[in-house]
């Protein structure tokens, strides 16, 4: 069933050192399948930005992958015991990140990635930050990288989030430049070859611009998004700011009902009970381009600028005509809406980030004076626009495991995931949200699913569902340092007792053939996104 791998130039490695192991990769061989990803930096933080918009609304949105369903899950069959096609090995003697975890048994390496299908889902599955020759390597299952349910290329913006927890990236975001994995399993779809190698650019920290009080002065002259703090006072106290500050004032503001207000002309004289007042209306950039700013005045018609009169609504809020900068969500939603005519203003996307513009001009309204509540400002406040920095390599902050591939069966092996789907009865005793892990002897015999055509599996008895696909099997796992060897992928689920619960999973096994893959990978270079 299987091709004969014949190694290249020094492929088969003994027990060494990481570097020791990387030298010897060998030239690009025919096993190895390579597949660009994020091609550019600009590319790569157009996608971070996607999961980290909105306060990482995506990432809290994604679901577990659920390329199963419960006709998968039917029992193994054990065959022969498997026969190494070379020597074993080990590479790299893994490095631990000294940091703080709750649980002493849990690895720092371990996350998610998040991705979207073919259609269109965000999605996520297990994965472990691998030792490599960069720092930039993550190892997870095939199918969390090839979308084999569409039978198409690899999954779009994909990323690896370590540490994930509720929506929180606290070790930053790395987005996939160039996945890795088996021929067989990329041409094929062989599940015997479910597993795959992801280079990754240096991570990523997105932080929300932080709401800071400043003094008037300060607002008046920011052209971005801010904000002001208004309690409502008497007209009388009104008119005797209005005598101190102006009209124009950010000090002041008022808020009528629409329904109210009636425009007029510059040189009305409100009646008595009658209120009036000055505010902006939309405009398009073309009607807004024939406007005429003659005295820079409050007159009908003129133009709401930059550093001229200051504009506001209806109901009191300050107009904005600056360009702004806004998410990229923001920006698909007014896309949308302009082309329905709900949006008058500009919108342009440039340099990976998105801008809307609005145009406004003068117009004088009068209004019943006991439908205007009167405020002044007690404090204000600027929202700088969100700070994007180089979060440094994956495994500088979380390290690394190890490789281990031909090693014998029957040895103790520890797993790790997210579980989160139901077992196949509707049982749901996992969430996704924290990592769980299963320890036990792995098969001395190989099993097998014809159904998806795996011939070769290793299983564990293990009752971690969909979602803790993709997650390490740790040769050699030191509890006490969290580190191992990877020496497998969590593949498939199986219910081997036939109660329709999930109490065994497989991976393929680690041969000289996955060696091969791993080295391709583990030699390539990345790079930054920012900074």
């Amino acid at each position: 069933m299987k091709r004969i791998l014949i190694p290249a130039s020094g492929a088969v490695l003994a027990t060494g050192l990481l570097a020791a192991g990387l030298a010897a990769s060998a030239q690009a061989a025919p096993d190895v399948a390579s597949d660009a990803m994020a091609k550019s930096a600009a590319s790569a933080k157009a996608i971070a930005e996607f999961w980290a918009d909105n306060n990482n609304a995506a990432l809290k949105a994604a679901t577990a992958s659920n390329v199963w369903d419960n006709s998968d899950v039917t029992k193994l069959k054990s065959s022969g015991g498997y026969s190494a096609d070379s020597k074993p090995g080990l590479i790299g003697t893994p490095v631990a990140k000294s940091s703080k975890v709750h649980n002493v048994n849990l690895p720092k390496t371990i996350g998610k990635v998040f991705f979207v299908n073919g259609k269109g889902e965000k999605k996520w599955c297990s994965a472990t930050a691998i030792q490599s020759k960069y720092k930039n390597l993550v190892s997870t299952a095939g199918h969390c990288v090839y979308d084999v349910d569409r039978n198409t290329d690899v999954m779009s913006k994909w990323v690896f989030v370590p540490g994930y927890y509720q929506g929180k990236a606290p070790y930053g975001i790395y987005v996939g430049k160039q996945a890795f994995t088996h021929y067989d399993f990329d041409v094929y779809e062989d599940f015997d070859r479910d597993y795959a190698f992801v280079t990754v650019y240096n991570g990523i920290k997105i932080a929300d611009g932080k709401k800071t009080q400043v003094t008037q002065a300060q607002y008046d002259a920011y052209k971005g998004e801010k904000d002001r703090t208004l309690t409502k006072i008497e007209k009388s106290e009104y008119d005797s700011l209005v005598s101190k500050y102006g009209a124009e004032s950010s000090m002041l503001a008022t808020k009528a009902s629409k329904n109210d207000a009636q425009q007029v002309g510059n040189d009305y004289k409100p009646k008595s009970g009658e209120t009036k007042f000055l505010a902006g209306v939309e405009v398009t950039k073309a009607e807004f381009a024939t406007l005429k700013d003659v005295a820079k005045e409050a007159l009908n018609g003129e133009p709401c600028v930059p550093g001229g009169v200051v504009c506001y609504d209806l109901a009191g809020n300050e107009l904005n005509p600056n360009k702004v900068a806004i998410s990229k969500a923001e920006y698909d939603a007014l896309v949308a809406k302009k082309s329905q005519g709900g949006f008058d203003g500009e919108l342009t996307a440039a340099n990976g980030g998105w801008y809307k513009q609005q145009f406004y001009k003068k117009q004088w309204y009068v209004s019943v004076a006991d439908t205007i509540d009167y405020f002044k400002a007690t404090a204000f406040y600027i929202v700088p626009e969100a700070t994007v920095s180089d979060a440094g390599r994956l495994s500088d902050n979380v390290g690394g495991q190890g490789f281990a591939w031909n090693q014998p069966t029957g040895k103790y092996i520890r797993v790790f995931g997210y579980p989160a789907l139901a077992h196949p009865d509707g049982n749901k005793n996992f969430t996704g949200v924290t990592p769980k892990w299963c320890y036990g002897k792995t098969s001395a015999k190989v099993v097998q699913a014809p159904a998806k055509k795996i011939e070769e599996h290793v299983s564990i008895r293990c009752s971690m569902t969909e979602g803790a696909d993709g997650g390490p099997w740790l040769y050699n796992y030191s509890n006490a340092k969290r580190i191992g060897y990877v020496n497998g992928v969590t593949s498939t689920f199986a219910d081997q007792d036939g109660n329709n619960r999930i109490d065994t999973i497989t991976s393929p096994y680690f041969d000289g053939e996955t060696a091969t893959v791993y080295r391709s990978a583990a030699n390539v270079w990345s790079g930054k996104i920012v900074g």
